[in-house]
């Protein structure tokens, strides 16, 4: 991310306010943006150069350039290593990565085979997008992330063929309703294995702990409003909203690691990748059902696939930043309600300390 580039000066962690829910949601719209997956090699080293001339000096305030530059590296750099993640485990990706999966399990009658084979994709998908894009500062062995892969997949697996066995099994309910239940099928199976998946990866830092920060104070960059001409005869005024900045983690000291502030961190993140599964497992396979009892779609089965793959779709980029932005990065608490050893310790009336819960 923009935090691992050369120069003194704190890059604007963000354009929007990320105390609200609306803000965070905007900033993460930005962050997973598909477009930025455009950005090749030599516009990446652009947006690097113009974030690094700002954080050096050299350009006095951010403009809209700026801002576009900073989501394109954070969109594109492990925050961490400064070197950019495999495209298809991007977060930009995450949607087109998921899609061709989605469908496949979402595909009606598939039997125990199917069923298993997709499992398998999607949790092998999953691993790879959680080890990409994972805390390399205290990376996984790779006996780890067999071990998390393995049960991942063992569950989701298990999950989904009992349920198939079940739904025939439910004789008292209506063919209608067997069929929706059928098709939710999937939605319990990848919304278990998802969560499991992330209680599996990031277990390690539940066991040892997380680094604790003071809770930065409100000391927010006053609002400036900047003049950006374009080569016409066009003259634009932009205000720009007070932020915070970012590096404010990396540049305090650490309070120590906690172990409740980690298992708070994870817990959030799980709970992010079951909102995110629920609308995309439930709402498409529940208005194909509907459409699929139209005149039109009856006419022309053929268009059943396509359709389905565009409700997915649409229903992907919806919900993505809508879980991401449920709870924040950074997660500010009571001092007092971690260990003993950080209680007092906080900062402000409320006595607040800060960690990085990921995503």
């Amino acid at each position: 991310m923009s935090a691992s580039l050369p120069g003194n000066r704190a890059l604007p962690e963000s354009q929007y306010d990320l105390s609200t829910y609306w803000g965070r949601v905007r900033h993460t719209a930005g962050i997973t943006d598909p477009r930025t997956l455009l950005v090749g090699s030599a516009g990446l080293e652009q947006a690097k150069n113009a974030l690094t001339a700002y954080k050096q000096g050299q350009i006095r305030e951010m403009t809209p350039q700026l801002w576009t530059a900073k989501k394109v590296v954070d969109s594109t750099l492990h925050p961490d290593t400064g070197e950019p993640v495999f495209l298809p485990f991007r977060m930009s990706c995450y949607v087109l990565s998921n899609l061709v999966v989605t469908v496949g399990m979402l595909t009606p009658n598939l039997g125990n085979r199917g069923t298993i084979a997709w499992q398998v994709a999607n949790q092998s998908l999953n691993v790879a997008i959680n080890y990409s894009n994972s805390n390399k500062s205290s990376p996984l062995s790779w006996s780890k992330i067999a071990q998390s892969y393995f049960l991942a997949v063992t569950a989701s697996c298990s999950v989904a063929v009992g349920l198939n066995s079940l739904v025939p099994r439910l004789k008292s309910l209506s063919p209608s309703t067997r069929l929706i239940l059928g098709r939710l099928v999937p939605f319990a199976a990848v919304a278990s294995a998802g969560a499991l998946n992330v209680f599996l990866m990031r277990g390690e830092e539940m066991r040892t702990g997380i680094d604790v920060f003071p809770a930065r104070t409100k000391s927010a960059t006053p609002a400036t409003t900047t003049t950006t001409t374009i080569p016409t005869t066009t003259t634009i005024e932009k205000t720009q909203p007070s932020i915070e900045e970012e590096d404010g983690l990396s540049n305090a000291a650490s309070l120590g690691k906690s172990k409740k502030a980690a298992t708070l961190a994870v817990a959030e993140t799980a709970v992010s990748r079951v909102l995110n599964s629920s609308p995309i497992m439930v709402l498409p396979p529940l208005l194909l059902v509907r459409l699929q009892r139209t005149a039109w779609l009856k006419k022309n089965p053929r268009w059943t696939t396509p359709v389905n793959l565009g409700l997915i779709l649409l229903t992907s980029y919806a919900a993505l930043p809508l879980a991401l932005a449920a709870f924040p990065q950074r997660q500010r608490v009571r001092a007092d309600s971690l260990e003993e050893e950080f209680h007092g310790r906080g900062t402000g009336e409320a006595g607040l300390v800060e960690f990085n819960r990921g995503i």
